[in-house]
């Protein structure tokens, strides 16, 4: 009957908002290695969908929740106060909906799940772009401003970009007012840092990282199939993934990761 439930739920509600918790608490990556990235965001949200829904319970009179909160209880893992000046918590931000305000929703509630005060780094990942049409910096800069304004309002320590080749990694950092402290390269595009890159971010001390997300780690329809998948015969169809954020929290003095999970906001267009 939880199914049910679910669906009467997500029928009401406006805004879906999605924590796996702690994955390396409940399993979700022990039973079995992901492929890609992808899938491991997949199968994190299907689980927690599915749990999820079968603990809603059989009352359709429950209260009608404009937000809907979609967790696994027993994965929630708050960081210890007294421990967090050892541990380096980072996230990376993909944007899926073209809206500058979702970063400060997603560092929000990346804070709030995690009860701490600011993220040690936080990596935006841009909205792809339309077809034939190239990433500028008029189309980072809203973004760009939206976590200018999360560090010097304490919430962020370091912001950094992905997948920014040279020219525009420099017009960024020439027109920023907060630096971007690291960019990310993706290792399926070139097996070798391009040389200007490497100068570049050498001479103005930025971090280059590497890393294998695809353009897109949670498209639309993809979304809509996981949510028809895990609550059957919901309206899928009428939810739209606006951000999905991934963070980690690492014990600093030994690398190890402590605490790995996703947070994602979806919206319902029941036009």
């Amino acid at each position: 009957m939880g199914t049910d439930g679910a669906r009467a739920l997500l029928e009401r509600a406006g805004t879906l908002t999605l924590q796996t918790g702690n994955l390396l608490n409940w399993g979700c990556l022990r039973k079995k290695c992901p492929a890609t990235p992808g899938e491991e965001v997949r199968d994190c949200i299907q689980k927690t969908l599915t749990e999820w829904s079968s603990k809603i319970g059989q009352d359709l009179n429950q209260e009608i929740l404009e937000v809907l909160e979609c967790t696994v209880a027993q994965a929630i893992e708050k960081i210890n106060p007294e421990e967090r000046d050892e541990l380096k918590v980072s996230a990376k931000l993909f944007i899926v909906g073209s809206n500058s305000s979702s970063i400060r929703d997603a560092v929000d509630l990346a804070c709030s799940a995690l009860g701490v005060a600011q993220l040690d780094s936080v990596i935006v990942a841009p909205p792809p772009v339309e077809d034939g049409t190239s990433l500028s910096l008029e189309y980072l800069q809203p973004y760009w401003q939206e976590l200018e304004n999360l560090v010097q309002n304490q919430k962020i320590v370091a912001i950094g970009t992905s997948d920014l080749d040279k020219t525009l990694l420099e017009q960024l950092y020439l027109w920023a007012q907060v630096k971007p402290s690291s960019n990310q390269v993706n290792l399926a595009s070139c097996c070798v840092m391009p040389p200007d890159l490497t100068a570049f971010a050498k001479q103005f001390d930025i971090q280059l990282l590497t890393h294998n997300d695809p353009k897109e780690l949670l498209c639309e329809a993809s979304f809509q199939e996981v949510l028809q998948e895990s609550i059957q015969n919901t309206k899928a169809h009428e939810w739209i993934p606006l951000w999905l954020l991934r963070y980690s929290v690492i014990v600093k003095s030994r690398g190890i990761i402590k605490s790995k999970g996703y947070i994602m906001q979806a919206k319902r267009n029941a036009s």
